[in-house]
């Protein structure tokens, strides 16, 4: 009996379009209907359906079940890492607020931020950590958290407040030698990291230089006070409520240390979660009694219990004033639920996408459209944005984009660095813009933003990629392959 199997055919453009034009058909029918409350479930049966359609199609072409359970499965299991870094941050946001470790970084970044400036120098801040460690999700998970809370202190728009956090801390992840997608687009591409950083700043600098003028620009024609929420002295009311002082701030100095060692990111954040759990019981014992709201217990399992419900519910704030408590009543794993939900029917719909070659019919179709250097250069940022938007994952963006474009750029004799650096102002960059991505989903839930929302502010993520595709049809810093030795 044989064991051979008829081979695949491959899939048509109309069949490989099909499931994205279902797609964002299904997402513009879950915003029309639910608005901001799509991602709430709506987009989860859009993505879930397209990937119907997609293995339909991989069916249609030969593909088994088998085969299509399995891509889902390897689909999966690649954003396992950032569901666990997600659930980690919503336990961190929850313990660190009950510490005091957030009110204090609010009550602290009151007195030191004016409103005037305060745009700029949240991202350039966010930017100059990014650098240090190497992580934009560590920086907005903890910095982002808090200067989240400072900007409603001062009453300034938390949509363009989490623009400038996420746009600091894309600059300095892509440019840090720490980042992982530093690391990634060099090595799917061929270049050499430090080559690769050196060439990305010809497109990096000055895009974040333009952000941070607008920035400057939007602060300086914005006045304090003008949020909506009656926050009254919010420091009065921080101080009422915690204990605060500077000591407060080592478990984020702890995760910061780590990070700049790096040390991986799920441990980094989990012991960070659970460091504020233990000042949260040091030096909030009260505040801990009162979130376990258990009468029963002895006060030595009322701390336990407390802490231990920050970690898994997040905290609820008492304060008597309403804006305050809304503030900060966050955190908890399961704040994060629906986040993890969105992220595994996104990696699942791009999974069957890329087992049913539906991905790379796609990415071929553009490459064929690339003539001049220009063009492929832009082509390349375009691709690998549609690949954030199909596949939900700037890693899956880079990988993939990378090795069908490989080829093509060794052809033309262009350098590996034109391609890595393409890789990161598509595929890096635009990641946190796609609110079903494992990026844009994780800063939505993590600054308490919606994509759509912040997606406009982002100035340095939107400015990048359209500079890099200009400088590109200039012809301007396009390296040439070196010849071998």
């Amino acid at each position: 009996m044989s064991d051979t199997t008829a081979p695949l055919r491959a899939p048509s453009l109309l069949q490989a379009l099909a499931p994205l034009a279902f797609l964002i058909a299904a997402l513009a029918a879950g915003v029309y209907l639910y608005q901001d409350n799509s991602s709430y479930g709506a987009n989860q049966i859009a993505l879930l359906l397209a990937g119907a359609i997609a293995a339909l199609v991989g069916l249609r072409n030969g593909m088994r079940w088998d085969d299509i359970q399995q891509a889902i499965v390897r689909g999966v299991a690649l954003a396992t890492p950032a569901l666990l870094i997600l659930l980690a941050v919503g336990a961190l946001i929850g313990t660190w607020i009950l510490s005091g470790t957030v009110p204090a970084l609010i009550v602290y970044g009151l007195k030191l931020m004016h409103p005037s400036f305060f745009y700029p120098a949240a991202c350039l801040v966010c930017g100059l950590v990014s650098l240090a460690i190497g992580s934009s999700w560590t920086v907005a998970g903890t910095l982002g958290v808090a200067l989240m809370g400072v900007a409603s202190g001062l009453g300034m728009s938390p949509e363009i407040t989490a623009g400038a956090i996420i746009s600091g801390a894309y600059f300095g992840d892509k440019l840090s030698p720490l980042s992982d997608t530093t690391n990634l687009a060099p090595a799917a591409a061929g270049s050499e990291l430090f080559a690769h950083v050196r060439h990305m700043a010809w497109t990096t600098v000055p895009a974040f230089a333009i952000a941070m003028l607008i920035f400057t620009a939007v602060g300086l024609g914005t006045s304090a006070g003008s949020g909506e929420a009656d926050f009254g002295d919010l420091a009065t009311i921080m101080h009422g409520h915690f204990n605060l002082g500077l000591h407060l701030l080592i478990p984020l100095l702890v995760v910061f240390v780590l990070a700049v060692k790096r040390f991986p990111a799920y441990p980094t954040i989990l012991i960070g979660a659970l460091l504020g759990a233990v000042f949260a019981v040091v030096f909030q014992p009260d505040r801990v009694v009162a979130l376990a709201d258990a009468e029963a217990l002895s006060r030595p399992w009322a701390l336990l219990s407390g802490a231990w419900k920050a970690l898994f519910d997040g905290y609820a704030a008492e304060t008597g004033n309403a804006a305050v408590d809304e503030l900060i009543s966050r955190g908890g794993m399961s704040s994060m639920l629906n986040t993890v939900w969105l992220i595994i029917c996104a990696m699942a719909f791009g999974a069957v996408m890329e087992a049913a070659g539906l991905l790379e019919r796609l990415i071929r179709g553009v490459l064929t459209l690339a003539r001049s250097t220009g063009s492929l250069i832009a082509a390349t940022i375009g691709t690998a944005f549609g690949c954030n938007l199909v596949a939900a994952d700037q890693y899956m963006a880079i990988v993939l984009t990378g090795r069908l474009f490989k080829p093509e750029y060794e052809r033309r004799g262009l350098a590996p660095e034109n391609l890595s650096r393409a890789l990161e102002d598509g595929g890096t960059l635009t990641s946190p813009l796609v609110p079903w991505n494992t990026c844009g989903a994780y800063m939505a839930a993590t600054l308490g933003v919606a994509t759509l929302d912040y997606l406009p502010y982002v100035f340095f993520n939107l400015i990048s990629p359209v500079l890099a595709s200009i400088l590109a049809y200039a012809g301007y810093k396009i390296l040439v392959a070196r010849p071998a030795t």
